[in-house]
């Protein structure tokens, strides 16, 4: 079967180590045929260009400066570079599987789907962050069903979109740089699903990919703490009120029930110590600040994107072994040494280290460029899982590489020796 190219952009802003990781991931991916598009800050244009310099990211990689506080002008930025007939978005915080790629592009094959998403793995690495979803007029995002076996189709209406995750989708180019791809007046916060409508409202068909998954980082931003704890609401609000704008939604009602939202959220973590009092009503106002920013936007029409440039494969992509490596908790120096000397061969490798304990798996991709599991023999890494089982070593080992086999190779695990 013949292997459409793809395009893979990434935007970057004040996170140049989260970058260089999620590169240095990607470079891992089974797709054979792709190029990568980085828009990024000065900070993240020098990480590249000095990765490059020292050998280890490939010159081919297309690296545009973008000094604009503004996604959707980044990603049109990257769009405009993009060769690929399917261009993928991914964020700098986020860390893609091996098989995330051609998963995701699999369904463009059908000429009528010009839109997919797959799942989104939360920090822990273990739990799902999203997974299907849809947005109606009033921006409100309600859980979709849908098979986990595999792929399936779904068609949009005007009232209501097929939701893809900005740290997950793909898009036949063709189609989003003719819809003028994303709209600047999103400067953060649901510029994808303003694409999503626009779609949907032309009748076009999204795919939903279980198994094309992401672990989300959820970084530090200038919006948010190491934590997760805002810093400000502005976008929200702004983006918020574009969104309604754009798409005809009930403003009263959807922006009251976007402050009721707001609100509860901070003051869970005003409960749980993250915010003091004085914290609430500040942030409140941020948010009230930008739905009046917002309500003022000027909205200009959007007009086609041009025709990309020259397409620019990435060498040595394409399917590897796989390698997992698996010892206790206090073989960390061997583990370490015997992953990245299989990284070195170009392996996709992951280590599974384990401690006689119950205590809550985590699974993490370290920028030496191996991925790994670290939890008790006796916890089941599912959240939803017992609390406590017994087990023996090999057999949870065993456990654990048929669970992970389902989105990356694994190969034959090496014993606890750790050699």
């Amino acid at each position: 079967m013949t292997v459409a190219p793809a395009s893979v952009i990434i935007v970057s802003r004040e996170r140049p180590a989260a970058l260089i990781r999620c590169l240095t991931g990607l470079l891992q991916s089974d797709h054979p045929l792709f190029e990568v598009v980085v828009v990024a800050d000065a900070a993240g244009f020098a990480a590249v260009a000095a990765e490059v310099a020292a050998a280890r990211l490939p010159d081919q990689i297309k690296v545009a400066r973008c000094d604009v506080a503004n996604i959707a002008v980044a990603r049109n930025t990257g769009l405009v570079l993009a060769a690929g007939s399917v261009v993928a978005f991914i964020d700098d915080d986020a860390v893609p599987e091996p098989t995330w790629l051609s998963r995701l592009t699999a369904p463009f094959a059908q000429t009528d789907v010009v839109a997919a998403g797959g799942f989104v793995r939360a920090r822990n690495g273990i739990s799902y962050q999203w997974k299907a979803r849809v947005i109606d007029r009033d921006a409100r995002e309600t859980p979709l069903a849908v098979p986990e076996g595999g792929p399936s189709l779904h068609r949009g209406t005007p009232d209501r979109a097929i939701k893809t995750e900005g740290t997950n989708c793909a898009f036949r180019r063709a189609v989003l740089a003719g819809i003028g791809g994303f709209d600047p007046a999103y400067a953060f916060y649901l510029d994808e699903a303003d694409v999503n409508m626009r779609l949907a409202a032309s009748g076009h068909v999204t795919a939903i990919v279980p198994g094309a998954e992401v672990h989300h980082g959820f970084a530090a931003s200038t919006r948010r703490t190491p934590a997760r704890v805002p810093r400000s609401l502005f976008d929200i609000g702004a983006s918020t009120a574009v969104f309604l704008r754009r798409h005809g939604g009930d403003e009263a009602r959807a922006l009251g029930l976007m402050r009721q939202e707001q609100r509860a959220r901070l003051l869970r973590l005003m409960v749980s110590g993250a915010l003091v009092p004085g914290d609430v009503g500040r942030l409140l106002e941020t948010l009230e600040a930008g739905v009046r920013d917002g309500a003022n936007r000027a909205l200009a029409p959007l007009a086609p994107i041009a025709a990309a440039d020259t397409f620019c494969a990435l060498p040595g992509t394409g399917p590897r072994a796989g390698r997992v490596i698996a010892g206790r908790f206090w073989q960390g120096r061997a583990l370490d040494k015997a992953a990245r000397k299989a990284v070195a061969a170009d392996e996709v490798v992951t280590v599974i280290r384990l401690s006689p304990t119950a205590r809550p798996h985590r699974m993490r991709f370290d920028g030496a460029g191996y991925w790994e599991q670290a939890g008790g023999l006796f916890r089941a890494s599912e959240r939803d899982g017992p609390r406590f089982r017994f087990s023996g070593f090999q057999a949870r080992v065993a456990q654990e590489v048929a669970r992970l086999g389902a989105v990356r190779p694994v190969g034959t695990p090496v014993g606890s020796s750790a050699s």
